[in-house]
């Protein structure tokens, strides 16, 4: 079976209204770079840009 340890949950903040949309995992080995989407923002409805924000749990 394959190990969760490597995988961090974060947040995506959209980058016009600074909402937090997402939220989602990343492996922090694989992608050491910070994650940037383009995804559907319900407040501004649009799709904006997404960063990754802060680290859950």
């Amino acid at each position: 079976m394959a190990k969760r340890e490597h995988r961090i949950i974060l947040g995506l903040v959209c980058t016009i209204c600074k909402n937090r949309n997402y939220v989602t995992t990343r492996n922090k080995i694989n992608t050491e770079e910070k994650l940037l989407l383009k995804k559907f923002c319900k407040h501004c409805r649009k799709v904006t840009d997404h960063k990754e924000n802060e680290k859950l749990k």
